[in-house]
């Protein structure tokens, strides 16, 4: 299993397999040609709720089997424009994946 984190401002890389956007919004200055974002579940992305209520939905675990699923079938990466990409709900989403 194959699946890490990125800024999206960093560029695409060979090695980014599935490029997923986990931001509610897209990113600032962004173009969405250049991104070549992949996937963006916005079920997946924070809200103003808490991140563990969301992440209960009917949606969500839909969304969450579809990237595990991607997940096995080769790399995944998790695209956020957070400065912090392992402080952030990219971060989460990693360790969800993982267990």
């Amino acid at each position: 299993m194959s699946v890490r984190t990125r800024r999206i401002y960093d560029g695409p890389d060979p090695d980014d397999g599935v490029r997923v956007l986990v931001d509610r919004l897209w990113p600032r200055g962004v173009c969405k040609e250049e991104a070549h974002v992949d996937e963006w579940p916005k079920g997946l992305t924070p809200s103003t709720a808490p991140r563990t209520q969301e992440l209960k939905t009917p949606e969500a675990a839909e969304l969450l089997d579809g990237l595990r699923k991607a997940v096995r079938k080769g790399p995944v990466t998790l695209l956020t424009a957070s400065k912090e990409p392992a402080h952030s709900q990219a971060r989460v989403l990693l360790d969800l994946l993982k267990h």
